[in-house]
């Protein structure tokens, strides 16, 4: 009678642990190499709080940017606005309307192209604009306080040449 051997059990090679940092203490080095996470994290920092301080004047960060081309371009149009905030016309539609039901702009025709109208601030959106550019101002004070007055002005100078076209 032939002998029978024992079935081994297979067992599954062990697989070392992926080692977890200890709190505190994670590798960020490459990432803040990047131009790109710096600049998110930046942003994240400085847009939370203007959101926040934004919000007493019912303004997103693209309401604020539409109402202050407004107010230091009077009649500025539509498609002007899209091409300088990179918005899409459907976008601006929505927030043009809901701008104009709020009474801080108005619609007239434009001097030079009869087809097109240019948007301007009522008396109530300068009122509200001018704060509000007031308030972003003291942000921006706030969130760069740790840089110097040319620190500020060189960070602002890079951003733009990062994202500038021309």
């Amino acid at each position: 009678m032939p002998s029978v051997q024992p079935i081994k059990k297979k067992t599954a090679p062990t697989v070392p642990a992926t080692p977890t940092p200890p709190t505190g203490s994670v590798d960020t080095a490459f990432l803040r190499t990047l131009v790109g996470y710096n600049a998110r994290r930046a942003s994240l920092a400085v847009i939370e709080v203007f959101m926040e301080r934004m919000a007493v004047y019912g303004l997103k960060v693209v309401d604020f940017s539409v109402l202050s081309l407004m107010a230091h371009n009077p009649g500025i149009t539509s498609r002007q606005l899209c091409a300088t905030l990179d918005v899409l016309p459907p976008n601006l539609v929505g927030l043009i309307a809901a701008l104009e039901r709020r009474g801080l702009i108005e619609r007239r025709p434009h001097p030079s192209d009869g087809r097109a109208l240019g948007l301007h601030l009522t008396p109530a959106g300068m009122d509200l604009t001018a704060q509000a550019e007031q308030t972003a101002a003291d942000l921006e004070m706030d969130a760069t306080g740790r840089l110097t007055a040319a620190e500020r002005k060189t960070l602002i100078r890079l951003l733009q040449k990062v994202y500038s076209r021309g």
